[in-house]
């Protein structure tokens, strides 16, 4: 699934008449590269939410015949609901018995081999973070068997965590990438920590609109999230018009010793 309904406030004003998911960098929409990417990867069954400037997503996929895959669209025109509830909007497509399914921000660029990241991924996880050691204020914390135990804004000194008392200096402190391998059995966890919050009278714990790093955050003590690193990775955010020219230039030189090459 791509991550491309968001407003893309960072990247005004070129997202003032186009949505974040189109545009251009080095001549092609952001879109054109991730889907590229997941194509080359090995996926032909993707799914691609929209809300800001729908319709000219749609022309657009139109326009390139789905790419030729197996293309669906998960439609918030009437709701923006943020990434976990975009997940959980989007259940229809990517439910299915004993499988998982990629999630790609339509925003990121990298070099990784997203075959390999999946295939390495433990089998009882519920999601594998893909994750770097990026600098960053915020970061995901994990212990030495890396799996999720919380997340911090190291700016701020904000704390968040399902394990009371961690020591946070003893936590591996990692970015994640916006890339994530999520087991199908996700729908049915937050199914169960809605009904069980319900139960309690503290009314559902995830409603229509909510971010998925919520729900990692408060279901790492229960269920195996992991965080995974690909070495040599090189990845970039294009969430800005500047880191937008400096990623263009980059990848313009073909250099793939610098970050944002593909």
């Amino acid at each position: 699934m791509i991550f491309a309904a968001g407003l893309g406030t960072r990247l005004r004003p070129l997202t003032d008449t186009l949505p974040k998911a189109l545009v251009p960098l080095c001549g092609k929409p952001l879109l054109y590269h991730v889907m590229q990417k997941l194509i080359s990867s090995g996926f032909d069954d993707i799914v691609i939410n929209v809300h800001h400037f729908a319709d000219k997503i749609e022309d657009y996929l139109k326009s390139e015949n789905d790419f030729g895959v197996r293309l669906s669209v998960s439609d918030e025109r009437d709701l923006l609901r943020d990434t976990g509830g975009g997940l959980m909007h989007a259940r229809r497509y990517l439910e299915a018995p004993e499988t998982g399914f990629l999630v790609h921000n339509v925003d990121i660029i990298s070099d990784a081999d997203l075959g390999a990241f999946v295939a390495g991924c433990r089998p009882d996880a519920l999601a594998t973070l893909l994750v770097s050691d990026r600098k960053t204020s915020r970061y995901l914390l994990f212990n030495d068997d890396m799996r999720l135990v919380g997340w911090t804004n190291v700016s701020t000194g904000e704390v968040r965590t399902p394990f009371p008392g961690l020591d946070v200096r003893s936590c591996r402190h990692l970015a994640f990438s916006g890339i994530h391998y999520v087991s199908s059995d996700i729908f049915r966890q937050i199914d169960r920590m809605n009904s069980e919050s319900e139960t309690s009278g503290k009314g559902r714990a995830f409603g229509e609109c909510f971010p998925i790093m919520d729900f990692y955050l408060r279901a790492a003590a229960a269920c195996p999230i992991y965080g995974r690193k690909i070495k040599g990775l090189h990845i970039a955010d294009v969430g800005k018009v500047q880191s937008l020219h400096e990623i263009e230039s980059v990848l313009k030189t073909g250099r793939p010793d610098c970050p944002g090459a593909v």
